[in-house]
């Protein structure tokens, strides 16, 4: 499939995890992703994957995929990624914000105060990065008079899941995407979140195989989860509409989204909605 030929996209946060299956999902439709992330060097981190074989992979799928280390912490090295893309490629038509400081201990029971003062960092790279990165998405969207950006986020925006900060922060970006589509449909460009449910990280796989009891709860029960490729197939397939201004200011499931666009996972599965279980979104397209 080559529907994104001639797309470019920059997904945040995809040394591995689900910023790695976005950028997969993207670059197996032809677009051309420029894959970010902290680690380049295999071994830097506990966890298998850095942003050199994520784009190689991209490259591999049909796509281009291009890497460059980047802390989203640091305004500076984002400045120097965006001037990067608008240098070599003149547009941008897809942002994924997917970047997000997760602790290693975030599902541990301990109430906030007795947690780290330093899981604020989930505000500082997952809000803030974020919007520091749509700030200078913006400002070659709108100029070209298109454009896409998705933020990922979950229905712990609405539903407890681990934390105070992680629920903040997740409620937070889903408001932001939404203020931001005010501001940027004049100029046709769409903003919105989209919520994914359980999805098969290594984080978590080998939280699943720690503790076995975490796969009777809903939250994190395999049944209802799906591969870091198929939020990257959702956001392709939003891509894609032709009426996604209709969207914009929108917050969305994945799985409905899914079952609209006709989009299923990698095994050819479609995972259910928790809408019923752990809540809506709040908030409806402009």
């Amino acid at each position: 499939m080559t529907s994104l030929a001639g797309r470019v996209a920059v997904v945040t946060g995809a040394s591995r995890g689900i910023g790695r299956g976005i950028a997969l999902a993207l670059g197996e439709q032809g677009a051309t992703v420029y894959v970010t992330g902290r680690t380049s060097r295999e071994g830097a981190h506990a966890l298998p994957g850095t942003v050199g074989a994520t784009a190689s992979e991209v490259t591999a799928r049909g796509g281009n995929g291009v890497a460059v280390a980047v802390d989203h912490a640091d305004d500076e090295q984002v400045a120097a990624l965006f001037a990067r893309v608008q240098r070599e490629q003149g547009r941008l038509d897809i942002l994924v914000n997917n970047a997000f400081a997760l602790p290693d201990d975030l599902t541990a029971p301990q109430p906030f105060w007795e947690k780290p003062l330093s899981y604020w960092q989930m505000i500082d790279v997952g809000v803030r990065s974020s919007y520091v990165a749509s700030w200078h998405a913006a400002r070659i969207m709108a100029p070209q008079g298109s454009g896409l950006v998705v933020a990922t986020s979950g229905y712990t925006g609405v539903s407890y899941t681990y934390g105070v900060v992680f629920g903040t922060a997740k409620a937070a970006v889903d408001r932001m995407a939404r203020d931001m589509a005010v501001e940027l449909k004049p100029y046709n460009v769409a903003s919105l979140s989209l919520w994914l449910g359980l999805t098969f990280t290594e984080r978590a796989e080998q939280a699943l195989a720690q503790d076995p009891a975490m796969q009777a709860q809903t939250v994190t029960n395999p049944v209802v989860g799906s591969s870091v490729e198929f939020p990257g197939r959702v956001i392709a397939a939003l891509a894609n509409d032709p009426q996604i201004m209709a969207r914009t200011g929108g917050t969305y499931i994945a799985a409905e989204l899914a079952a609209g666009y006709g989009v299923t996972d990698i095994d050819g599965s479609v995972p259910p909605s928790l809408r019923a279980e752990r809540g809506a979104p709040i908030y409806a397209p402009l």
